[in-house]
């Protein structure tokens, strides 16, 4: 599951464990992204700021784990790929079968992803609903729905509350609340 995660929020890890029990999966690896490509123009906070919060959010879930994988194979020059990320992994793991979890806001944008069509044979995707989006794509089989409760939180939402002194609880795990306040992160 890739993203940036600026911040974790519940969603995120609700998410996750629907995919995970919809699809029989063993694990769910959560990977932030180096610089997204349709976020190259945004202000993303620091990777070992996004880790620390990751960290703490899968915290006690045994399934969930934190790869840096993309941060590690990142160009400093270019945004991160799915697809440059998945070869890496197939590659790395031959015996694992992948399959990348993606939004329903993400779903509508897959015909324009960097080697989409060479991707789509690396990986499943796993994609789950989201509220105002439709889950219209022109890939068939290679894109797996996922039934899940309607919840619209984002991370640009949670950035918002956080700036004007409004309250995230609940909508971020409160080890990642706490460690938003302590390093005044999004204007805490």
């Amino acid at each position: 599951m890739g993203g940036t995660f600026d911040p974790v929020h519940i969603v995120h890890l609700i998410v996750a464990e629907q995919a995970k029990s919809a699809l029989g999966l063993d694990e769910i690896w959560f990977m932030p992204a180096h610089i997204p490509p349709h976020k190259r123009d945004q202000d993303i906070t620091a990777d070992h700021h996004r880790l620390a919060m990751l960290e703490r959010a899968v915290a006690g879930n045994d399934s969930f784990r934190l790869t840096t994988v993309e941060l590690d194979i990142a160009r400093e020059d270019r945004p991160s790929y799915t697809y440059d990320t998945m070869l890496y992994l197939t590659n790395a793991f031959p015996d694992h079968t992948f399959y990348f979890i993606i939004g329903g806001d993400m779903v509508e944008y897959l015909p324009r992803w960097y080697k989409i069509d060479e991707l789509v044979n690396l990986v499943q995707f796993a994609a789950l609903a989201r509220p105002g989006y439709t889950m219209n794509h022109p890939y068939g089989h290679h894109v797996t729905a996922i039934e899940m409760p309607q919840l619209d939180i984002s991370s640009s939402m949670i950035r918002e509350k956080i700036a004007k002194g409004q309250s995230v609880r609940y909508l971020i795990p409160d080890k990642v609340r706490l460690y938003i306040e302590e390093n005044r992160l999004y204007g805490s």
